[in-house]
Formats: C-alpha cells, sequence, structure tokens
C-alpha cells in the first residue's frame, strides 16, 4: 500500500517536471538594446549588429590568459551545442584584446574544440569591447587588483553570466554559466525565441 502510494507520487512528480520543462517560457522581459558594435572574429572578418541579426544568440566574456573561469565557461558554451535549437548561435568576446588576436583567438578554439561554424570568436579596440560588454549587455568587468591573489591567473575579473539576445539585438535574460539548471532554462528560452516568440518584450 505504501509502496503503491510511493510510485504513484514518484510518477504525479516525475510527470511535472516533463511537463514544466516542455512548457515555453513567460514573455521574457527586455533589459537593454546593445548599441551599434564592429568587433572582429578569429576568421578575421568584421561583425557588426547586422552580422548577427534575424535569430537569437548566447553571449560570453572571456579571454585566453584567463586560467581560472574562462576555461570552464568555454567548456560549458561547447557543452550547448548539441542541444541548441537551430537558428542559435554562440559567440565568445574576449576582454583582453590587446593580446587577444584574431589568430590567438582561433587557437584558443582549437585548444578547446570551439571550432563550431555558428560560434564566434570576437576581439576588437579596448574601448570598443568595454562599450559592447559593460553598457551593451551590463557586465563587470575590470582589471584585477595587484593584491589579488588570483590576478596572475585571472588579470581581468568579468561577468561569467551567459546572456541571452534576440534577433533585433536586445537583451533578453542572464543565466549563471555554472549552473546546470539556468544553463537549462537558457536552452529553452533560447529556443523559444528561435520559433519566431518573444518579439514584443515588456521591461523588467
Amino acid at each position: 500500500m505504501v509502496l503503491g502510494a510511493f510510485l504513484l507520487m514518484m510518477t504525479v512528480g516525475l510527470g511535472l517536471v516533463w511537463w514544466w520543462g516542455r512548457q515555453p517560457p513567460p514573455s521574457l522581459p527586455v533589459f537593454a538594446d546593445l548599441p551599434a558594435f564592429s568587433l572582429v572574429d578569429k576568421s578575421g572578418a568584421v561583425v557588426t549588429n547586422a552580422t548577427l541579426a534575424g535569430g537569437p544568440w548566447i553571449v560570453d566574456l572571456v579571454f585566453t590568459r584567463c586560467q581560472i573561469s574562462c576555461p570552464r565557461m568555454t567548456e560549458r558554451m561547447v557543452s550547448l551545442g548539441s542541444r541548441l535549437a537551430p537558428g542559435v548561435r554562440r559567440v565568445s568576446v574576449s576582454v583582453d584584446p590587446a593580446h587577444d588576436t584574431p589568430a590567438v583567438l582561433a587557437d584558443y578554439a582549437r585548444l578547446h574544440k570551439a571550432e563550431a561554424t555558428d560560434w564566434l570568436f570576437l576581439t576588437g579596440g579596448e574601448a570598443e569591447v568595454r562599450r559592447f560588454a559593460v553598457e551593451g549587455l551590463k557586465l563587470g568587468v575590470a582589471a584585477a587588483s595587484p593584491d589579488d591573489p588570483r590576478a596572475a591567473l585571472e588579470p581581468v575579473t568579468h561577468s561569467t553570466r551567459f546572456v541571452l539576445v534576440d534577433g533585433r539585438g536586445r537583451v533578453r535574460g542572464y543565466y549563471d554559466g555554472f549552473d546546470e539548471g539556468a544553463l537549462g532554462r537558457l536552452l529553452r528560452d533560447a529556443a523559444w525565441l528561435a520559433a519566431g516568440n518573444g518579439d514584443v518584450g515588456s521591461s523588467p
């Protein structure tokens, strides 16, 4: 009797989890509109707002000399690949552009098996990158304090969140790059946008 009740509860619980996972996300707010930008991909191609218009993309901030958070973030971004809905692109932007030339980023992508055609690695002028990251994405970027014992391993401190941007260049969500539940929501929300939803978003 008790076992039957337990099995029934488990079945109902799993059913609710399955049902919730299939539900469309609520109307995603619009957190910001990205400013006009012009950056350079690891291939040397110029990438602007127009390059990424028309479909959602997931962006993070990394740099190749980073030895703590960035390799983990790139691994997480790699893991999204096979689970992404068609039409969703990935973008990684270097916050160490003076060092991270397109050739350096290309080597980094090869090292981390991150050479998918739907994944851009971008660099550019220092002011342009900071404007894109701080004013556009609303993410923190700063030089590490010399007193920070981690400064030698991570000379630039930056946000480790993944950001979801829609096909109109609007920020629609922020997700903890190290939390599986958050990445699941990111995949769901990106698929929802890729399916043509969310053209109108409410302010947060």
